[in-house]
């Protein structure tokens, strides 16, 4: 409960914000490592805060690029027995011992989702969120898969698997999309805020 209180608390105080989601061992090296620093700068050039679990990797980047433009660089960190240290480009950390309730934070504050190419983590990130869109738990919003050459084979596993024997309807595999570059992550979710809201946040 506490842990709920203090998140929200904080959390209240950030804005308009994107959660990004990806693998913690991304090298500063990786493509996705380097797009992802560039979207957190144009998520702050939006108008957006960036919410990320506040790890190395793919989290690190976007919180990394957040800061460097001089916007909210928010962490979600968890304490694990050997992971994982906060990443040095947070301005706001919120430390969480229990995984549902720092979801919790990932969700209730998120204008949308990015995916990067990630594990476990990643996936059960993504499955959740689509999850409780689809059973309206949660208002929909813009779910990104970032990456053809990762999501790809799981995208077509779902149309063949899932979807073609009705396991899941055909509108479910709208509830995200799948792209390559910052620019149209920020594109998607500028275009979902002016269909679906007429209080998008201003640019930076």
């Amino acid at each position: 409960m506490a842990e709920f209180v203090d998140s929200f608390e904080a959390m209240s105080k950030v804005g308009p914000a994107v959660t990004v989601f990806g693998s913690a061992r991304a090298k500063k090296t990786d493509p996705y490592y380097r797009k992802a620093e560039r979207l957190g700068g144009l998520l702050v050039e939006h108008g957006y805060a960036v919410i990320t679990g506040g790890g190395p990797g793919i989290m690190e980047a976007a919180n990394k690029g957040a800061q460097q433009a001089g916007g909210v660089s928010v962490g979600l960190n968890i304490r694990l027995p050997t992971e994982q240290k906060p990443n040095p480009f947070i301005n706001t950390l919120i430390e969480f011992k229990y995984f549902f309730t720092r979801k919790v934070g990932f969700v209730k504050y998120a204008s949308a989702f990015v995916m990067f190419p990630g594990g476990y983590g990643t996936l059960d990130e993504c499955f959740e969120a689509l999850t409780l869109i689809q059973t309206s738990r949660i208002e929909r919003f813009p779910v990104i898969l970032v990456g053809h050459e990762y999501w790809g084979g799981l995208c077509d596993w779902m149309r063949k698997a899932m979807e073609k024997p009705g396991r899941i309807s055909r509108s479910d595999l709208d509830l995200f999309s799948c792209v390559e570059t910052p620019e149209e992550i920020v594109e998607q979710i500028a275009r979902w805020r002016t269909k679906h809201t007429t209080a998008a946040p201003k640019p930076s």
